[in-house]
């Protein structure tokens, strides 16, 4: 996140670290972090999103801005050409922000709440088919293994793709996984989700034993889950990179990330007849319309289908 920003504010980058200290903003992050549950990434992102903020309306405090000053940030953000996504990100931090100084620093009004944002892109989300999905999780197997990379590394890098697939878990989730959260017995995993919820999901056979041989192969009996040749647990981005070099192993012509996984698992339940409500408790979901998108996915499938396969269509 502090790369994006420093993409899109380069002149103001420096500011950032000779800023007097922001007592409201300390407070606000610290709440986020104790109260709220907020994953250390969130509170990262918001805090760059209000510091950089406080750098555009200069020197008004906090509580003498008002709707327009966010309005000419919001004009100024888009003419830098921010994403939208990133814009929404960059608002939902100053209106959590806000909400917080109206509940608990004795601020009257919340000038976001007459702020207008652009509208998301309707972006449906790119899934693998059933062979391509075959074809990754099999990757790890099929190649000999790097001169540097441990013995046991196809084994394990093939539990998590495996793993990856078979409950539709966060990257993040994935990589603080501990031994002791996955169940044999009740065939399950222990996940530890956004604002620190913890979930059970199940996990499919064919996983399980992918997990028991790369255990055994590393002698892997506590601590972290998936861990590196010096026996520390594997970083998020290990774990991206692994899955890029095995993407390049196979004939797939996608983008492929960790999260593609997540959307192939979910959107091959509703292909499957999987309940909306069930998918939506598997992925840790807090609302069902997040979900839903998966459920329009589904009916574009369905509807390429009919095109190509009615003869009246």
């Amino acid at each position: 996140m502090a790369g994006f920003f420093s993409v899109f504010w380069p002149e103001r980058e420096s500011k950032m670290a000779y800023r007097k200290k922001d007592r409201l903003l300390e407070r606000y992050l610290k709440y986020l972090d104790v109260e709220r549950h907020a994953s250390p990434r969130t509170v990262v992102a918001y805090r760059h999103a209000l510091a950089k903020c406080k750098d555009f309306v200069g020197k008004i405090s906090w509580a003498k801005c008002q709707a327009q000053q966010f309005r000419t940030f919001l004009l100024d953000c888009m003419k830098k050409g921010m994403a939208r996504s990133y814009i929404r990100l960059t608002f939902a931090a100053l209106r959590s922000f806000y909400k917080y100084l109206v509940e608990r620093e004795g601020f009257r009004a919340n000038p976001l709440r007459e702020v207008q944002l652009p509208k998301m892109e309707k972006k449906l989300p790119i899934v693998l088919s059933i062979s391509q999905i075959d074809e990754l999780l099999t990757a790890p197997n099929k190649f000999e293994r790097y001169a540097q990379a441990p013995v046991w590394a196809a084994a394990r890098d093939a539990a998590i793709l495996e793993l990856f697939y078979s409950s539709g878990l966060r990257l993040n989730e994935l990589a603080v996984l501990n031994v002791a959260d996955v169940d044999t017995f009740s065939e399950t995993v222990r996940v530890l989700g956004k604002g620190r919820k913890e979930r059970i999901v199940p996990v499919g056979q064919i996983a399980l034993k992918a997990i028991q041989h790369y255990r055994s192969e590393a002698n892997v009996h506590s601590g972290p889950l998936f861990v590196s040749k010096l026996r520390k647990r594997l970083s998020a981005r290990s774990i991206w990179l692994m899955l890029k070099k095995h993407l390049s192993q196979t004939s797939i012509q996608l983008h492929v990330s960790p999260h593609k996984l997540r959307h192939s698992f979910a959107t091959h339940l509703l292909d499957n007849g999987a309940d909306l409500r069930s998918v939506q408790t598997l992925l840790g979901h807090a609302n069902l319309s997040t979900t839903q998108i998966y459920t329009h996915l589904t009916m574009e499938r369905v509807k390429k289908a009919y095109d190509e396969a009615h003869p009246r269509s």
